[in-house]
C-alpha cells in the first residue's frame, strides 16, 4: 500500500483578460417585434399593481425565463438604470416546471418606466428595420446595423442589441405569492427590501419582537401573524417553513444485555461536538463528555428525552468498543455535548439561534455532529432555515457539521430528506447495509433540484444488523438510523483534521473522494438514496492507497478570477504516461439563501490534465466551460455534467481493462487549474481555501510513487507522506501538558 502524499507548492493568480463582446443571440433562435410588446405589456401591468400598492417605494418584479438561465443570459438591458447593474437587484430565484429559473428583481419605478419607453423603440426598430423579427443569423452579423441610424430613435446600438437579447430569455414578466403554511406559526423570510423588517410588519399591522429575527430578513411568526401577512402582503413572502419539528423517526429496537468494558480516563484524545437531544451523565463513559443543556427551564422532560442524544455520544466516543465489527481504527474521542432539543415537538427557530450560540462559543470545536433531523420535506424552490444557518457558520468559522440525512418509517412512500439534511456546506450522511444498498428508511436527495445530498453513506443500522449504543436506564440497546450512521463520519473527520492535522477542506475531500473510488455513481435515483458512495470501514483505507496508485492531496487559497500550477510531473515511460486520473475537489462557498435556488454565491471550476500544444490543460473530464467564447455550454448541461456552482467537485477518466497510455505532449507536465466565478458582485470568493485530492492510476499494475516524489522535488514541491504513527507521535507530543520548574 502507498501512503497518501500531501504537495505544497506555489499557485500562481490571474484576473480575467477576456471580454465581453456584442450581445448575440443563440443559433436558430428569433426575437419578434409582438414579443416584446408582450413583455411591455406586462411591466405596465405591474407597474399598475404597485401603483395602487404604497407599501414599497420599489417594485418586486419576476422575470420568468424560458431556460435555467446562465449569469451571462440574464437580462442585462431591462431595469438598468442610471448604469445600474440588474443583476445587483435580484432578490430571488426558484425553479419553475421545466426546469425553468423565476427571478425576482427588486426595482425602481424609474427604471421600469425607462424599460418600457426603451422596449417601446426596439419594438419600433424591428418592425421598421427587420420586418417584424429578427433570426439569430441576422441579429448576429455586425452588416445588418451597418444602414440602420440609431439617432433617429433615440437608443443606442449597444442597448437594442442587449434588449433583443434580453426578450429572447425572458418568457414574461410578473408578480410572484409566497405561500405559507396558515394557521401555524413559521419561521417567514421576506424578500429584501432594503426597508427594516419590524417597520415594515408594522405597516400590516404585525406587531412582532427584535427577539423573534433570525437575520436581517427572517423571523417567526405566530398561526394569526401568518394569516395577516397573506391577507395583506403575499407578494412580500420569499420563502417559509413551520417552526415546529418533530423528530424524523428511528428504529429502536428492544433493549440488550450489554457487558460494558472498562473505559479509561480521557487523556489528550480530540474533542467532536455534539448538538442533539438530551444526555445522561450517569452511563460509564460519562468523563468523556461535557454537558450542557441549552433547551427552556420551563420545558417539561422526560426519560425519553435522554435517549436519542446519549445514544449518538456513545458512538463517538466508544463506538468501535461497542461494536468490534465496525471498529474504524480512529479511537475514542471526548464530546462537549449541547442539548437544544426534546424527543418530541420543537422549535426550530430556537434550535437554530442556539446553534448559533454554541459555535461562535467553542471555537476550538471544528467537527460537529447533528443527528437532530425534521419529519417535514424540505422545499424543492428554497433552503431551509436551519440549513442556511449552518452554512453561513461554515463560510465564518472553520467548522464542518456532519448531519443524518433523516429517516422514514420503513413502510413510508419514498420521501425527500428533512431539514437541516439540505445544508449545502455540511457532509450529510445517509445509511446503508452491509451489501451497501440504502437502509429500508432511507429518505431522498436531490437539493434545489441540483445538488446531491446526501453527500456519502454508511452503515447506521438495518434489519437484524444493527448498531450497538447506550442509553440511559437499560445500558446497552440496539439502534438503527441515520443517525447513528453520521456519528461514524464524524469520528473519521474529527481524526483527519484534530489528529492528523489536515484542514477541514482537505479532510471533506478525501471523505468524499474515499466514497466515491473508481466508480462513480451514475443514476439519479443512486445518488438521490446513497450520495456519492459508501464511505471505507477504516480509516487507514482512506489514508492509504494501492501500490499501482499515487494519491497526493493539495490545499490552496483563490484569490484572483484563475489559480492555476502548470508543473504537475505525471511519470514518463517509453514516452507514454500510462495513467487514468481522478479528483475531488471541496470549498465551503458564502451562501445566499435570499436568492433561492441559486444558493451558493462562488463557482471554482475545475481543470486537470496534460498541458497541450496551445497551452492550455486538456481536462480528464474534457471542461472547456472557461476556455473562450467560442466554447460555450449550456448552463443545465453545465451543472449536470460539471457540476457548475456545487462546492463539491468529482471529475474522474473510466476506468477500462483495456486502458492505453496516453501521448506526451511538447510539455510534459500536467496543470491544475481554477477558475472562480461569482453569482452576485461582492467577491464572496476572494480567499476562499479549497482542498483537493488527485489520484494516478497506473494502468499496467507498476508502483511508480518513488519517481513522482523525485519528480515533484525537482519542479519545486514540497512532498510528505501522510504518515500515521508519526503524525500521531506529533499530535500526543503538542497535547502533553508541560510542567515548569
Amino acid at each position: 500500500m502507498n501512503d497518501v502524499l500531501t504537495l505544497k507548492g506555489k499557485f500562481e493568480h490571474r484576473s480575467n483578460s477576456g471580454g465581453g463582446g456584442s450581445p448575440r443571440l443563440p443559433q436558430d433562435t428569433h426575437v419578434s417585434a409582438d414579443h416584446v410588446l408582450s413583455l411591455i405589456q406586462d411591466l405596465k401591468t405591474t407597474q399598475a399593481f404597485w401603483k395602487k400598492n404604497n407599501l414599497l417605494d420599489k417594485y418586486l418584479i419576476s422575470a420568468h425565463y424560458i431556460k435555467v438561465a446562465a449569469k451571462s443570459n440574464r437580462i442585462q438591458g431591462f431595469f438598468a438604470y442610471h448604469k445600474e447593474n440588474p443583476n445587483n437587484a435580484i432578490v430571488g430565484a426558484k425553479f419553475a416546471a421545466g426546469p425553468v429559473h423565476v427571478i425576482t428583481y427588486f426595482v425602481s419605478p424609474e427604471s421600469v418606466s425607462r424599460s418600457i419607453v426603451i422596449a417601446t423603440q426596439v419594438a419600433t426598430i424591428l418592425e421598421a428595420e427587420f420586418g417584424g423579427a429578427t433570426t439569430a443569423e441576422t441579429f448576429n452579423n455586425p452588416k445588418s446595423f451597418a444602414s440602420i441610424d440609431f439617432k433617429k430613435y433615440s437608443i443606442p446600438k449597444t442597448t437594442f442589441q442587449q434588449f433583443v437579447v434580453d426578450a429572447h430569455y425572458v418568457d414574461h414578466f410578473g408578480i410572484e405569492s409566497g405561500r405559507l403554511p396558515q394557521m401555524q406559526s413559521a419561521i417567514v423570510s421576506l424578500y429584501d427590501t432594503q426597508q427594516p423588517i419590524l417597520p415594515l410588519l408594522k405597516k400590516l399591522g404585525i406587531t412582532a419582537d427584535r427577539l423573534d429575527m433570525l437575520d436581517d430578513t427572517t423571523i417567526r411568526l405566530d398561526a394569526g401573524e401568518v394569516t395577516m401577512l397573506m391577507e395583506k402582503a403575499p407578494f412580500l413572502v420569499a420563502m417559509a417553513t413551520t417552526d415546529l419539528s418533530k423528530l424524523s423517526p428511528t428504529a429502536f429496537h428492544d433493549p440488550e444485555t450489554l457487558t460494558m468494558g472498562q473505559i479509561p480516563e480521557p487523556k489528550n484524545e480530540p474533542t467532536i461536538g455534539v448538538i442533539d437531544t438530551l444526555f445522561d451523565d450517569h452511563v460509564y463513559f460519562n468523563k468523556w463528555v461535557t454537558y450542557t443543556q441549552m433547551i427552556d427551564p420551563n420545558i417539561p422532560i422526560d426519560r425519553g428525552d435522554y435517549y436519542h442524544g446519549t445514544a449518538v455520544t456513545s458512538i463517538i466516543v466508544d463506538g468501535s468498543s461497542l461494536n468490534p465489527s465496525l471498529d474504524d481504527g480512529c479511537g475514542r474521542f471526548k464530546v462537549r455535548h449541547f442539548g437544544v432539543a426534546t424527543s418530541r415537538e420543537f422549535s426550530s427557530f430556537e434550535v437554530i439561534k442556539s446553534i448559533k450560540q454554541i459555535v461562535a462559543s467553542n471555537p476550538d470545536i471544528h467537527v460537529w455532529n447533528l443527528s437532530l433531523g425534521s419529519k417535514n420535506e424540505v422545499n424543492p424552490n428554497f433552503i431551509s432555515a436551519e440549513a442556511s444557518v449552518l452554512d453561513q457558520l461554515q463560510y465564518k468559522y472553520n467548522v464542518i457539521f456532519v448531519i443524518a440525512a433523516t429517516n422514514k418509517e420503513a413502510a413510508d412512500a419514498p420521501k425527500r430528506i428533512g431539514a437541516p439534511a439540505d445544508s449545502i456546506n455540511s457532509l450529510v450522511v445517509s445509511s446503508v447495509d452491509r451489501h451497501q444498498q440504502p437502509a429500508a428508511y432511507s429518505r431522498e436527495g436531490i437539493v434545489l433540484e441540483f445538488f446531491t445530498k446526501p453527500d456519502v453513506s454508511y452503515y447506521g443500522g438495518v434489519g437484524n444488523d444493527l448498531i450497538r449504543a447506550v442509553e440511559p436506564i437499560s445500558g446497552g440497546v440496539q439502534v438503527g438510523g441515520t443517525s447513528f450512521a453520521a456519528p461514524w463520519i464524524s469520528r473519521k473527520l474529527a481524526y483527519l483534521i484534530e489528529v492528523l492535522g489536515l484542514s477541514r477542506e482537505v479532510a471533506k475531500a478525501m471523505v468524499v473522494d474515499s466514497a466515491i473510488g473508481w466508480h462513480p455513481e451514475l443514476s439519479k435515483q443512486a445518488l438521490a438514496l446513497r450520495g456519492n458512495g459508501v464511505v471505507p470501514l477504516n480509516i487507514q483505507d482512506i489514508l492509504h492507497t494501492r501500490d499501482d496508485e499515487i494519491k497526493f492531496v493539495i490545499q490552496g487559497t483563490v484569490t484572483q478570477w484563475e489559480t492555476y500550477n502548470y508543473q504537475l510531473p505525471v511519470p514518463v515511460v517509453a514516452n507514454k504516461q500510462p495513467y487514468v486520473a481522478k479528483a475531488t475537489l471541496c470549498y465551503f462557498p458564502k451562501c445566499s439563501r435570499n436568492q433561492g435556488v441559486d444558493y451558493t454565491n462562488t463557482e471554482l471550476d475545475l481543470y486537470l490534465g496534460r498541458i497541450n500544444d496551445k497551452g492550455k490543460i486538456k481536462s480528464i473530464n474534457e471542461n472547456v466551460q472557461s476556455f473562450d467564447n467560442t466554447h460555450r455550454v449550456n448552463e443545465s448541461d453545465a451543472r449536470e455534467n460539471f457540476r457548475k456552482w456545487d462546492n463539491i467537485k468529482h471529475i474522474s477518466e473510466v476506468l477500462k481493462p483495456n486502458a492505453r497510455a496516453k501521448k506526451v505532449y511538447s510539455n510534459p507536465m500536467w496543470g491544475i487549474s481554477l477558475k472562480t466565478k461569482e453569482r452576485l458582485s461582492n467577491h464572496d470568493g476572494e480567499h476562499i481555501r479549497f482542498g483537493l485530492v488527485v489520484t494516478l492510476k497506473e494502468i499496467n499494475g507498476v508502483n511508480r510513487i518513488d519517481d513522482f516524489i523525485q519528480q515533484a522535488s525537482l519542479k519545486g514541491w514540497l512532498i510528505n507522506r501522510i504518515d500515521v504513527a508519526n503524525r500521531v507521535k506529533i499530535y500526543n507530543q503538542a497535547e502533553e501538558d508541560v510542567h515548569l520548574e
